[in-house]
């Protein structure tokens, strides 16, 4: 289902009643700034159903979009490789992506494609669920606590003697993630990685991302993936909410550890435009810039007072389409794993605070370097040619413009915008990630060949 506000003709003489009848309180909120210029002011926007679309839905509902003077139409997508396609074509003005996508594009790994974010749109998010049978061998490799409950985080070190025996009977180990270059991958990559367990090798000549691997790892639709692990056609998966919850609620698997626990407060999803797009609308970019970064104010501030609307918002067909209480699970501060075992992770989703919808380059580093880890990235690279496409496709110069305005406006507080940075965040602690390997975006082949399985910052992947 398409959402679309009211065309131009149709929403002008309503905004003239308004203005007729709301003069006096008009002319007391002098202080709102003038609506951008925009270039195009009709526009479609594509996401998948996951709850880290919701600062579209957001600038949707409230009227974020609107008062920028945008007219949007919120698409759903079949899946990831469609939205950025019809990114590329121009099918979509922009869309909610992976991380991962205007990266790839960028440097031409899949299709080839100058894609650009000026906002990041959340941080956290995703978990890795395992189904019921492989969640019960897992088990006696996991230390308790005092109340009977597995101690958290689980590290992949207590999954690997269930990887050994799947080999050992010659069963594959097949695990699900989202898209070859998704956070979801990394993460679960990263995750099998830190406990021993190969996550396989991609090649210019084998993209199957499963060279050398004990876990085998393929593509799922985000919805699908419930589905998929009941059929038994993979073992477990990683993925964005409420897919993880959701095989909770079903009784089909147990999610052992959310990305949080892997590396605290990780970059998720960011909002994509073509580099075409933002150089011929650029107060378009602005815009849209500007209603995102409202929307994810509105979805973080007191405290999350506002999330049980998000999620009832989120819950609607056209949107995510999964039951509230599914969405509510982590939306609103609260994890379950194993049924009944519900913890509080104020953090799961956040979508402003620690200034999450900051393009920092460090973070777009960080994919590179799991590109280049696990061979899509096949030959050695400078850090330098790190830096450079990182800055090539995070333009937080974008980001910082449309802040001011909103600062101007009266909109978000100059503290809640990093002013001042030069765009790197300060060195990932070991105490915040599952291997205790410090990451440093500035060092990207250093950070590389500190890790122990994957390729080194000089070996080339040949297949």
């Amino acid at each position: 289902m398409k959402l679309t506000f009211p065309s131009k003709l149709e929403q002008r003489p309503l905004l003239s009643l308004s203005l007729f009848f709301c003069g006096a309180v008009l002319s007391i909120s002098s202080a709102v700034a003038e609506v951008l210029d925009v270039e195009k002011d009709e526009l479609r926007l594509g996401f998948i159903k996951l709850t880290d679309m919701a600062p579209l839905a957001i600038a949707y509902e409230k009227g974020y979009f609107e008062d920028e003077g945008l007219f949007v139409t919120l698409e759903p997508q079949a899946n990831w490789k469609v939205l950025l396609d019809r990114t590329i074509t121009g099918e979509l003005d922009g869309a909610h992506m992976l991380a991962g996508q205007p990266l790839a594009a960028t440097i031409g790994y899949g299709t080839k494609a100058h894609i650009v974010t000026p906002f990041s749109m959340d941080l956290n998010g995703n978990g890795i669920t395992v189904s019921n049978e492989v969640w019960e061998m897992m088990k006696p490799n996991i230390p308790t606590g005092a109340d009977g409950k597995p101690v958290h985080p689980i590290k992949a070190d207590a999954l690997k003697p269930v990887v050994d025996s799947f080999k050992e009977d010659g069963k594959p180990f097949n695990m699900g993630m989202v898209f070859p270059v998704s956070t979801h991958n990394y993460e679960l990559r990263y995750w099998l990685a830190s406990g021993g367990i190969h996550p396989g090798f991609y090649s210019p000549s084998d993209t199957s991302g499963q060279i050398k691997a004990d876990a085998l790892l393929s593509v799922t639709p985000p919805p699908q993936m419930p589905a998929t692990l009941e059929a038994g056609t993979i073992v477990g998966y990683c993925v964005g909410e409420p897919w993880n919850q959701a095989a909770v609620f079903k009784g089909i698997g147990v999610p052992v550890i959310t990305d949080y626990e892997i590396w605290k407060n990780n970059p998720e999803k960011v909002f994509g435009l073509t580099k075409s797009f933002t150089e011929e609308y650029p107060n378009t970019t602005l815009a849209l810039t500007k209603a995102l970064i409202r929307a994810a104010k509105w979805l973080d501030e007191n405290e999350n007072a506002n999330r049980m609307e998000a999620v009832e918002i989120l819950s609607r067909s056209e949107y995510v389409g999964a039951d509230a209480e599914v969405i509510a699970n982590s939306m609103t501060g609260t994890f379950e794993y194993e049924k009944g075992d519900k913890r509080d992770v104020p953090d799961f989703n956040v979508f402003y605070r620690y200034f999450a919808t900051y393009p920092y380059y460090s973070d777009a580093i960080w994919y590179l370097t799991q590109m280049r880890r696990w061979g899509q990235i096949s030959e050695p690279q400078t850090d330098e040619w790190f830096h450079e496409t990182a800055k090539s496709v995070y333009r937080p110069d974008i980001y910082l413009q449309a802040a001011e305005m909103l600062i101007e406006e009266g909109h978000v507080a100059k503290a809640d915008i990093p002013f001042g940075t030069d765009g790197y965040k300060a060195p990932t602690p070991a105490a915040d990630i599952i291997d205790g390997v410090i990451y440093d975006g500035k060092q990207p082949n250093a950070y590389i060949d500190s890790l122990d399985i994957g390729l080194k910052s000089t070996t080339a992947a040949d297949g």
